[in-house]
């Protein structure tokens, strides 16, 4: 019988390397890009970040996008409304809150 996964050093290398910063400017630059009158998904930010296996990057946009909502940078919507950042669950898109800072974008 051949074993068809790969093994745990060839999935560690496809994992993608992507620095918390850059995870924290991409959120901040998507969500700014499209305004307050839209939303991002949390997908669409993991594929800019990584075209392989972005997929490993959703756990850690969730978690950044908690605390950039609990300090007010970002909205984290349900249904179309702010949802409590300690307490969603299922699908969720991200809009920039109305009096965002800029000043915390990185020039590129």
């Amino acid at each position: 019988m051949t074993n068809i996964s790969p093994n745990k050093s060839e999935a560690r290398r496809k994992r993608p390397r992507v620095s918390d910063d850059l995870v924290y400017q991409t959120i901040l630059k998507m969500c700014d890009a499209v305004g307050t009158d839209s939303s991002v998904r949390p997908q669409d930010i993991a594929m800019a970040l990584a075209t392989e296996n972005w997929q490993m990057l959703l756990k850690r946009i969730r978690l950044f996008s908690v605390k950039l909502a609990q300090d007010g940078h970002i909205f984290i919507m349900r249904k179309g409304k702010p949802a409590d950042p300690d307490d969603f669950k299922g699908v969720y898109r991200l809009q920039i809150a109305p009096d965002f800072d800029r000043s915390l974008l990185e020039e590129d």
